[in-house]
């Protein structure tokens, strides 16, 4: 109880960096950051439009690209208020408390776009391997409670962070790496032992992101075992066609992620602008990027 109350006198604001050693040069991103949020905003936007008024396009496959465009919207709104206090206002302090919620926010939406990402190579399986019963197997009630699932799971994996960094005492430096607030990131600053931290993080990731990334390699591999089973090469073509946005999004989602883990991992060598670039990449390119490539792979929309 004691070392909770010295946590909590310790706590300070932080101070989140826009520019790695260039503050300076933070106004130039404000524009392009400021038409990223907007494209996004937008095309998420017209991607739920589309979906809702367009009677053919109501099937389950893109009921979950809905989801995912929620995700994509709430992802982004997680990030948005921090880059614009740096980059619009140059305002780059944000409270403690502020940190903490926005760090909830984005490792939430992260793990449930992961968490969509797999529902979708469920539903991309069930569709090329019972045409037939599809629709009656994913019906609106399954779709709705697979996405209070994949939250609810995010919530519950997550909401012990919060609290696990609460606990720590911040004595050093205040000054984040980033432009927005992250578990690693924050608990770098501690002056104490962040060895539970370290080790809940590790679980999380096991049971979250890297459980994800089998089942979609496994749902992948069931596809592809039901498409060699079809007689017809040009048949087997258009039945991995309608896989093809589903496999750009998984390749948006983890190509970026996996790099930016291996830079914050092992590329301490690195300019800091590297490091804040892979990062900013991660949760800033596939929410503008997933409706582009749905919009152009997939005919009907």
């Amino acid at each position: 109880m004691t070392n909770l109350n010295a946590s909590h006198a310790n706590h300070h604001n932080f101070i989140l960096t826009g520019i790695p050693g260039m503050p300076d040069k933070d106004p130039w991103l404000a524009f392009p950051l400021g038409f990223l949020y907007t494209l996004t905003l937008l095309e998420n936007g017209t991607i739920l439009a589309v979906i809702k008024v367009e009677p053919s396009l109501h099937e389950p496959m893109y009921y979950f690209l809905s989801i995912l465009a929620l995700t994509d919207v709430s992802l982004s709104m997680s990030t948005l208020p921090s880059m614009l206090s740096i980059f619009w206002f140059n305002a780059p302090e944000i409270v403690f408390d502020a940190c903490i919620m926005q760090m909830f926010f984005i490792h939430v939406f992260v793990i449930v776009e992961s968490g969509v990402l797999v529902s979708m190579a469920f539903d991309r399986f069930v569709a090329i391997r019972n045409p037939l019963h599809y629709v009656s197997i994913l019906t609106h009630d399954v779709i709705g409670k697979i996405g209070i699932a994949v939250l609810t799971w995010a919530v519950c994996v997550v909401f012990p962070v919060p609290f696990l960094i609460k606990c720590l005492p911040f004595c050093h430096s205040s000054v984040l790496s980033h432009s927005y607030c992250l578990h690693q990131n924050m608990m770098r600053l501690a002056c104490a032992s962040t060895r539970v931290n370290s080790l809940y993080g590790l679980i999380v990731f096991i049971f979250t992101l890297g459980l994800d990334a089998l089942l979609i390699l496994l749902s992948y591999v069931l596809i592809l075992k039901t498409v060699l089973g079809i007689a017809s090469r040009g048949e087997r073509l258009k039945t991995l066609g309608t896989c093809l946005s589903h496999i750009s999004a998984v390749l948006l989602f983890y190509v970026p992620f996996i790099g930016a883990s291996m830079i914050h991992r092992f590329g301490e060598h690195l300019s800091p602008v590297v490091h804040m670039l892979m990062a900013d990449i991660y949760l800033l390119l596939p929410p503008v990027l997933n409706p582009i490539v749905y919009s152009v792979k997939t005919k009907q929309i």
